[in-house]
């Protein structure tokens, strides 16, 4: 049994930052990968990056150089910072961890970027 619970989505102005954080729980022995999705309404959720046990991170090309994952395993929490946002980012984002075969997923948190 394993939770994610997110925060830190909100209204912000186009060129702000938001800091996203996912907090893991339950009987987690060792995550695989992690990462943050996006859905805009309409559209099919998409990726946004990921990181692996190693640190090795990997990024959409929309959001290279504006975003960046990180993780603190002790605390079994995972972060994404998006600076440089834009009304094309606006979505609902969805953190995961893959342990073994299976993928766990967050609630979903509002990410709204407009002026």
């Amino acid at each position: 049994q394993v939770q994610l619970v997110e925060s830190g989505g909100g209204l912000v102005q186009p060129g702000g930052s938001l800091r996203l954080s996912c907090a893991a729980s339950g009987s987690i022995f060792s995550i695989d990968a992690m990462g943050w999705y996006r859905q805009a309404p309409g559209k099919q959720r998409e990726f946004v990056a990921t990181i692996n046990s190693t640190d090795i991170t990997n990024y959409a090309d929309s959001v290279k150089g504006r975003f960046t994952i990180s993780r603190d395993s002790a605390k079994n929490t995972m972060y994404l910072q998006m600076n440089s946002l834009k009304p094309d980012d606006t979505a609902v984002y969805y953190c995961n961890i893959v342990v073994g075969i299976t993928t766990y997923w967050g609630q979903g948190t509002q990410v709204t970027v407009s002026s």
